[in-house]
């Protein structure tokens, strides 16, 4: 792929739109409901612009966002990203610690939020120490903004988003990632097969992907973006996909399960007909494929990828699909399973996903304020994407599992360390460690192994204040829905938590309790 010199992603999406053609279809789990139109979300994009530049923010400073999926939120982005401004899009259920200290890290100019997250993000604020300025949406935040007409003129290789890791042996990490990005999301062309017009509906957290909002927009897709209640409604979301006439999906392994628990015969009750549905997040199991190919009638295409770069390996209309596989290597993406000594591995054996360094324009630009961890992690010949899988004799990869500790629960990615951190800030503990364990409908949950302070009595109120600690302090899919009190925590000679040991325990715990 050819990479202009100078370009940037929101002009681009932006660009030679109808201007009465409609861009956001918009609905709640209260039945609200709104269209934007593409004149409408220019404007809207101008004035947050207009905005930004009115309270000092400039190019290359960076943008926070804490919000639900609002077509605001959407126009907020647009807005930073066409004046050249850094954003960082952080999960609306994040609560005042990991707001904190991803403003520390990357000390943003603004925060957007609403008028729900306004007492944590101000919080955040606070603790950050940052003197980030807080704007909260209201229905006269943009009254007297006219819309700020200039673009800056962005290089392609310029930072348009930094995107936090889930930190696994230390705090999470700010990848860059460049304007060029967006040139590199080619899943919504070569997996989805997106057409002008078409309603596209995204599961999730624009926090991990604004991708999956900016991608189809730049196909020319109808963005449907649906705002959840306090409690997930999978049945909700799918009859309101069904009654906004999504033709076009992308969802996740644990969204299927909820709905699939809640409704084993959706597609009776719910009238969505899908002409193409994909998943990504986590690994997709063979029942589920059948499962929704049942209801729906068509096959769910699985594709892969990272924080860093995506879709590296995937499913694709017109290709055999091989349930519980990942697919194949994405065109225009050069990816290989690679053994210890740095060489591919022969088929069928065990090896990590490695993607070869800036052969796609998403590779990141590195980690934000840390220029040797971005030299050893991403200035080799080779990226190591620290997951473990296998290639058949077809050219299929076959998801084996995490390297490393990442834990994927329903879709998020949870480091051990941003929970640690948490339950080792309680006064009652006195060290914890964190593993993933396998649930049935989420793919995995937190298990948190806790030493309790001295004095403290390890029973059950503890637990529940432990696990009320973390939902508050960080973030609600991230606390430990299992507990297990021990004398001390199991380390090796340089003082590391040995994991493996700790899950080992768990299988022993659970054959005794069993037995």
């Amino acid at each position: 792929m050819i990479v202009p010199e100078r370009y940037n992603m929101a002009v681009d999406v932006l660009a030679d739109r109808d201007p009465h053609a409609v861009a956001m279809l918009w609905a709640d789990h209260q039945g609200a409901r709104r269209t934007v139109t593409w004149a409408e979300l220019t404007a809207l994009t101008g004035r947050f612009g207009a905005l930004l530049r009115e309270v000092g923010t400039g190019r290359g400073e960076r943008v926070a966002l804490v919000l639900p999926a609002l077509p605001e939120t959407a126009a907020a982005a647009l807005g930073a990203l066409r004046i050249g401004a850094v954003i960082v899009v952080m999960s609306a259920l994040w609560q005042r610690d990991a707001i904190a200290y991803r403003l520390r890290d990357c000390a943003p100019t603004v925060v957007f939020t609403d008028r729900d997250r306004e007492p944590v993000v101000r919080a955040a604020v606070a603790a950050a120490g940052t003197g980030t300025a807080v704007v909260v949406l209201s229905p006269t935040l943009l009254d007297g903004l006219t819309e700020d007409a200039e673009a800056v003129d962005t290089g392609a290789d310029e930072p348009a988003q930094i995107s936090y890791t889930s930190g696994t042996t230390g705090p999470a990490k700010g990848i860059v990632h460049a304007h060029r990005r967006l040139l590199g999301h080619n899943e919504f062309d070569v997996c989805h097969d997106l057409r002008p017009g078409e309603v596209f509906h995204g599961a999730g957290d624009w926090a991990w992907s604004m991708m999956k909002l900016l991608g189809p927009w730049r196909a020319g897709a109808v963005q449907f973006a649906y705002q959840q209640g306090p409690r997930f409604d999978p049945v909700a979301l799918f009859a309101a996909m069904a009654d906004h006439g999504v033709t076009n999906l992308l969802l996740n392994p644990s969204v299927l399960r909820r709905l699939r628990q809640a409704a084993p015969d959706a597609g009776a009750r719910i009238p969505l007909r899908p002409r193409i549905a994909c998943s990504s997040s986590e690994p997709l199991p063979a029942d589920l494929l059948e499962w929704f190919r049942d209801q729906f009638g068509v096959t769910l295409l699985d594709y892969y990828g990272c924080t860093e770069s995506y879709p590296m390996v995937s499913n694709r209309p017109g290709q055999p699909v091989k349930p519980g596989s990942m697919g194949t290597p994405t065109p225009g993406w050069q990816v290989a399973v690679l053994g210890h000594d740095g060489a591919p591995v022969p088929p069928g054996t065990t090896g990590e996903v490695c993607l070869r360094a800036r052969s796609n324009p998403q590779y990141p630009l590195g980690y934000w304020g840390r220029p040797e961890a971005s030299a050893a992690t991403f200035g080799g010949q080779w990226w190591h994407t620290g997951d473990l899988a296998r290639v058949d004799e077809d050219g299929y990869y076959w998801y084996l599992g995490r390297a490393d500790d990442v834990i994927i629960s329903a879709g998020y990615r949870i480091g051990p360390y941003d929970v640690e951190n948490v339950l080792d800030a309680h006064p009652a503990v006195s060290a914890s460690a964190v593993v993933g364990v396998p649930d049935v409908e989420r793919g995995q949950v937190v298990c948190a192994f806790v030493v309790p302070a001295d004095g403290v009595v390890p029973d059950q109120p503890l637990v529940a204040a432990l696990q009320a600690h973390v939902r508050e302090k960080y973030a609600p899919f991230a606390y430990p829905r299992r507990v297990e009190f021990v004398t001390a925590l199991p380390t090796s000679t340089t003082n590391k938590t040995q994991r493996a040991e700790l899950r080992r325990r768990l299988a022993d715990i659970q054959e005794e309790r069993t037995s």
